[in-house]
């Protein structure tokens, strides 16, 4: 065992301690830095870890953006990557059960034969096949019809002139001029034939006014400009004024009114169309995406029925009507949040399985002729309605993330809104969705797109509005 160290002097004590000190007091130095650089490291730690949490987040919404389509989004058809495969799942629709292409009954285009052609052409044997001999006087024991259905060029066009004569009297000398036919009014004029043909042209067919003035130059033998076929679509939006206002007063009166609304730009500005149509009837305007902008269609405004439309608040102020919810619209909003968390968003599918399970009920309903559902098929549709909302915020409360965020807005939407997002089952002369109104204000997204992605002017855009009601 070794010796203990050497007890120090009693006069060395002193200078040992303050040594003790300066070394203790160097030491707290150097531990007060490393605390510093500790404390300084694990911020850093916390900051790095927060902003990677951050950028997980962001890219986690990057990711779930770029996964969208329009089969989860709101987006067209037309914005599908064509490089990409669809899914095999991606409608929502089920299958029909029927063949791909023409259905029994439908209404059949097949070219046919005419009884009276305008032109007959015999094609005879001029010698026989087997040994030569002339067959000019033969008799015929055979023919075989073949009908070829061709265009002639078209016409010149049929110019009709109007002489106003003046006369003077015989008696007192008096100078009286004739009249035109009511709206022959121009030196050189193009008639009505030519301005219907005009306005299909220009109205029916989605092609700018540009292509539409070549057409009709083609098909016509009429050489018009681009203005004068642009300036035929806004007489014909002025003859349809009376038209347009009857459609309107059949509007309010209907029990169901669909209701849509499309961006559109025009003159360089972003506009809108606003739709209010029924199966047989449509009403157009354009406009903002205001309150004001909404009851300038003279439909809504007022109305007492029920208003099937998507989610945007702006036709919150319509408080005389009752809303229903497209169900389309939700079915793509769950299909977009299951889609991209379906282990965390169990609840999403579930919604979406019963608004499928609920549509079917009251299709089969209104088919048997039935004015509502069974008391049964209603509790049981409520109940499992909840159930889903009810898990869908329990999911998401304590979950952190733009997901979960959206999960949980979503279920409080549902559980906010059930009356009017199970309004086509309580109330079977409800549609679960709003098509009829986006197909009613897609033409204006066709012209749009065929005329260079823009209106010139938001007169022109007005008039093709009214066109197409």
């Amino acid at each position: 065992m070794p010796d203990p160290p050497p007890e120090p002097a009693g006069e060395d004590l002193p200078a040992l301690v303050a040594a003790l000190r300066a070394a203790n007091a160097r030491l707290r130095e150097v531990i007060e830095a490393k605390d510093v650089q500790l404390a300084a490291a694990g911020a850093a730690l916390e900051a790095a870890e927060a902003r990677f949490a951050e950028l997980s987040e962001r890219v986690a919404d990057l990711e779930r953006r770029l996964g969208k389509d329009s089969s989860t989004s709101s987006r067209p058809p037309s914005s599908d990557s064509p490089y990409k495969k669809k899914p095999r799942d991606r409608s929502l629709r089920e299958r029909s059960g029927r063949s791909r292409g023409k259905q029994p009954g439908a209404q059949s285009s097949t070219l046919r034969q005419v009884p009276s052609p305008d032109d007959t052409v015999v094609c005879a044997p001029t010698a026989c096949g087997r040994c030569g001999a002339g067959l000019a006087a033969a008799r015929v024991t055979g023919v075989q019809k073949l009908q070829e259905f061709d265009i002639t060029p078209p016409p010149p066009p049929r110019v009709t002139e109007y002489q106003v004569q003046a006369r003077a009297c015989g008696r007192c000398g008096a100078v009286t001029a004739g009249q035109p036919p009511p709206g022959i009014t121009g030196r050189a004029q193009y008639g009505p034939e030519a301005h219907a043909q005009a306005a299909n042209l220009a109205s029916a067919h989605y092609i700018p006014v540009g292509r539409a003035a070549q057409l009709m130059g083609e098909v016509t033998g009429l050489p018009v400009s681009a203005g004068w076929m642009a300036g035929v679509r806004h007489k014909a939006a002025g003859k349809l004024e009376p038209f347009t206002d009857r459609v309107r007063v059949l509007l309010r009166e209907a029990g169901v009114i669909y209701a849509d609304e499309t961006p559109a730009r025009a003159a360089g500005h972003l506009e809108y169309v606003h739709v209010a149509c029924t199966g047989y009837l449509t009403a157009m305007h354009t406009g903002g995406r205001s309150a004001a902008d909404i009851d300038a269609g003279g439909v809504l405004g007022g109305y007492g029925g029920v208003i099937v439309r998507d989610g945007y608040a702006g036709y919150s102020h319509l408080t005389d009507a009752l809303h229903a919810w497209c169900g389309a619209h939700n079915l793509r909003d769950l299909r977009d949040l299951y889609t991209f968390d379906p282990k965390g968003q169990v609840w999403a599918r579930s919604m979406a399985d019963l608004l499928i399970h609920a549509n079917a009920a009251a299709t089969a309903a209104r088919a048997a002729g039935r004015h509502r559902l069974d008391d049964a098929e209603l509790a049981e549709i409520s109940a499992w309605y909840r159930g889903a909302v009810a898990k869908g915020i329990t999911d998401n409360q304590a979950k952190r993330g733009k997901t979960a965020r959206d999960g949980l807005r979503l279920a409080r939407r549902f559980r906010d809104h059930q009356d009017m997002i199970l309004r086509f089952a309580t109330d079977l002369a409800v549609g679960f969705t709003s098509n009829q109104a986006e197909r009613d204000v897609r033409p204006v997204k066709v012209q749009q797109r065929s005329s260079g992605g823009c209106w010139r002017t938001l007169d022109g855009l007005g008039d093709f509005a009214i066109v197409q009601s």
